[in-house]
């Protein structure tokens, strides 16, 4: 297998890894160009080619690349700033306002100030259209053809460049959606056009509606970046294959990003997740909470046996109701930005200093405390050794905006005001962490915490002291984790329909020939996408709910039980799930049981890089000493003179004992005074609290006991 390439494009930062057969991945990093994406992917390409190789060209290099797995933020940026198309809707007369009214339900009840969420079509360019179905899917009253041309021709004269299409109850009869999708096209053929039934045929109207406004609403701007990037990359010479991640954790091909945009909503934090799995495995461990820290937000997700989903997400305070991994995102990186509130506590975030002008010790022009400068004054970071010593960063700019905005104002020492700020955003990530364990059900102290992104390992022994988590892993690739994992994931894609019945009186012929149609649909795409047989897979979910309840849960279904009419494991899989979710089921009072969707999901299976293993070296890691410095320990309230050892030279089986620090040229980690840690085989360093010493037991046997292990674990 040849070289491939991950691309992670942050707002601060944009990422790459390198891997090939015969050398350790190579890690990089280049600051974000906002304007244009691609500019910095570009850049950081032509840095990869000087560093693997001085002499060789550019356009060689990147001839040589066999893939390109590249997550974006385009459509995610386009949504939360509102810099989406100009676009419009058609839907039937009399629910035009539904992505207004949305479900009704006052998001903060008791705020009386809490304004509504701008639509993302303004009221004027919702055309309502007479015609109507049933539920069941018959025409009801037809579909006025007069007024959609009519609507048509007043969205030409308003500039419109994205047209979305949604009626009521298009999932059972996409008829009149199609009639209407084919005048749409005939007299705009220029607009990006979003038809729902294609894209998101299941039941409720609103998430229905709102999902397809959300792809019609980043289409243009997708497009364009897509095909920006695409001849930037052939102007370098790339010939290999470009994949795009989406945001349920698969890659697709860029023809399937630009046709359905919104599928990319979650594209760069979505590889974290997988990656965090795949280094939690290498420990026998069959779940993982992966956290990402870089310089404008946190992300936190939840893996058991696989990265977990969910179908009913929001970005923006929009709904969107495509499969995406259960990513929680808070305004909380390394540029977070410190200040005060009205009655004088301490906040962090979530506005960001981001890469222009960054943090005040960037000293390129940014004056407001951030989140990197509390680390520099507490001793975490060295100023003559970020990023490696290609950036160097100012103690006294830090200081003095510290100084200036929180401490003066508190009364507090500087070193007590960034001892604040260091605890206060750490708070806010172990809340984040909280929103997918604790709120979906499950325990975070049974899981291994991955700590990842340039500023994640500074701070995540701090979160897990709160979460009373015992055990951590930083990989090796930690700063660069969702790009890693855009390498080590599948193509994939999701289909759902609708189908409405009670297991008493379920028609499970035609569930069987739904879910089959389902499958047909999975074989075509990745037939195109050129996977063969053995490597396709599905898997089948019902969502399913107890009758007269209103939200349903996802439960998983094999084939067999489908083919052999197993009513029981269904019931089974709903009261089994009900009960972790929300601590009861309803199996012994014999509950009706319902079924709402049918979700499968394709998988393809591609090639992954090989991860070279070390060899077992001995416990004493004093030769990767690099010095000492005073830096803050957490647990004594002081500073203490610490350890700080060079990450590179650190190898398998070696150990730190806390408080610590170990610097790499892509991120610190700092271990606190409760915090021991040993190097595994792949290079990651294995945290975990002194008096947990058990822990670390299948790193700290043998070579080939632990190989013979991760084999049975992968």
């Amino acid at each position: 297998m040849g070289a491939r390439i991950g691309i992670d494009v942050g707002g601060t930062f944009t990422d790459f890894i390198l891997t090939r057969d015969d050398a350790p991945p190579l890690l990089h990093k280049v600051l974000s160009t906002p304007g244009d994406p691609s500019i910095a992917v570009v850049t950081g390409l032509a840095e990869l080619a000087a560093m693997v190789e001085p002499a060789r060209s550019v356009d060689a290099f990147a001839a040589s690349i066999e893939t390109i797995v590249h997550g974006t933020t385009v459509a995610t940026n386009a949504t939360l700033t509102g810099t989406g198309a100009r676009s419009a809707l058609l839907t039937t007369e009399g629910v035009r306002d539904a992505l207004e009214m949305r479900r009704g339900i006052r998001e903060e009840q008791y705020d009386n100030t809490y304004t509504n969420v701008k639509p993302l079509v303004p009221r004027h360019l919702r055309a309502g259209i007479k015609g109507r179905l049933d539920r069941g899917g018959r025409e009801i009253v037809p579909l006025d053809l007069d007024g959609i041309d009519a609507a048509i021709a007043e969205f030409q004269r308003e500039g419109v460049e994205a047209v979305s299409i949604c009626f009521m109850h298009s999932y059972a009869n996409a008829a009149h959606e199609a009639a209407a999708a084919d005048r749409v096209r005939a007299a705009m053929p220029d607009a990006f056009l979003t038809v729902s039934s294609t894209l998101l045929p299941s039941i409720r109207f609103y998430e229905r509606v709102s999902t397809t406004a959300l792809n019609s609403y980043v289409g243009p701007k997708l497009n364009r970046y897509v095909e920006q990037l695409v001849r930037r990359l052939a102007g370098t010479g790339f010939r290999g294959t470009l994949l795009i991640m989406q945001s349920n954790g698969g890659v697709m091909a860029p023809e399937v990003a630009r046709s359905s945009p919104a599928l990319t909503l979650l594209s760069g934090p979505a590889g974290g997740p997988v990656a965090g799995l795949f280094y939690a495995k290498a420990l026998g461990a069959d779940r993982a909470i992966t956290t990402d820290m870089g310089g404008t937000s946190f992300e936190a997700s939840a893996a058991v046996g696989a990265p977990l989903q969910v179908s009913d997400g929001e970005i923006a305070r929009h709904k969107i109701a495509l499969p995406m991994l259960d990513i929680h995102t808070i305004g909380a990186g390394g540029g977070s930005i410190g200040w005060l509130d009205p009655g004088g506590m301490l906040r962090m975030g979530p506005q960001s200093a981001g890469a222009d002008p960054g943090p005040a010790c960037y000293q390129k022009g940014g004056t407001l405390p951030a989140s990197t400068d509390a680390n520099l004054v507490l001793g975490y970071l060295d100023p003559d050794y970020f990023a490696g010593g290609r950036m160097r960063l100012s103690v006294a700019a830090a200081r003095e905006a510290i100084r200036r905005h929180i401490a003066e104002p508190m009364g507090l020492s500087i070193e007590d005001a960034a001892a604040g700020m260091f605890r206060v955003v750490c708070n806010n990530m172990a809340q984040g962490v909280r929103e997918v364990t604790i709120k979906r059900g499950w325990d975070p102290r049974e899981f291994p915490f991955v700590a990842a992104g340039g500023a994640g390992p500074i701070h995540s022994c701090q979160i897990c002291n709160e979460l009373e988590i015992p055990l951590q892993i930083v990989p090796r690739e930690s700063s660069v984790l969702c790009a890693m994992g855009m390498l080590l994931s599948d193509l994939q894609h999701d289909f759902v329909r609708t189908f409405v019945s009670t297991l008493a009186t379920l028609d499970w012929s035609r569930l069987g020939a739904l879910v089959d149609a389902m499958i047909a649909e999975g074989e075509q795409q990745l037939e195109a996408e050129g996977i063969s047989q053995s490597r396709r897979r599905y898997a089948v979910r019902l969502d399913c709910r107890y009758v007269k309840q209103y939200h349903e849960v996802g439960v998983d279904v094999s084939r067999e039980a489908i083919a052999s009419r197993d009513a029981a494991a269904v019931a089974a899989g709903l009261h089994r799930e009900h009960n972790r979710l929300y601590g009861y089921s309803l199996e012994h009072e014999n509950a009706p049981v319902e079924i709402i969707n049918i979700r499968v999901q394709a998988t393809g299976a591609v090639d992954k890089p090989r991860h070279p293993e070390e060899d077992w070296c001995d416990d004493d890691a004093s030769a990767a000493i690099k010095g000492r410095r005073d830096a803050y320990v957490p647990e004594d309230g002081a500073f203490r003179s610490v350890a700080v050892y060079d990450g590179h030279k650190l190898r398998f089986g070696q150990r730190i004992s806390g408080p610590a620090i170990v610097e790499e040229v892509t991120t610190a980690i700092v271990l606190t005074a409760g915090w021991d840690a040993i190097v595994d085989r792949y290079g990651s360093l294995v945290l975990y609290c002194k008096d947990r010493e058990d822990l670390i037991a299948s790193v700290s046997r043998s070579r080939r006991t632990e190989a013979k292990a991760w084999e049975a674990a992968a």
